[in-house]
């Protein structure tokens, strides 16, 4: 017994409902621009190069380097972090490290 085209397409679909609210936006805009069966395709070779996105978080480089020289001068004791750390922001020119204020 042969499918027709719309049974094909509903079994290869994307599950839309696991997708976040961008790659939709992505989605529909494919399909809208190059077609249904097109679009899904190469939305699917995208999906697949992007990683599945939460597990996936980049790290920052910057981060990563002021962490790293952080540690550096904790391990040497001439640094001490209390338990409610320092807020880095920066500003004009200079860095602003602050303790957080909660209450």
């Amino acid at each position: 017994m042969a499918q027709t085209p719309k049974q094909k397409r509903k079994a290869a679909a994307i599950d839309e409902k696991t997708l976040t609210k961008g790659q939709l936006r992505k989605l529909n805009a494919l399909r809208k621009s190059i077609g249904d069966k097109l679009g899904e395709e190469a939305f699917g070779k995208w999906l697949k190069k992007q990683g599945t996105g939460k597990d996936d978080v980049l790290e920052d480089k910057n981060a990563a380097l002021i962490a790293e020289t952080l540690m550096k001068l904790l391990d040497e004791k001439k640094l001490r972090i209390p338990r409610g750390g320092y807020l880095v922001t920066r500003g004009r020119g200079r860095v602003i490290v602050e303790q957080p204020v909660y209450g």
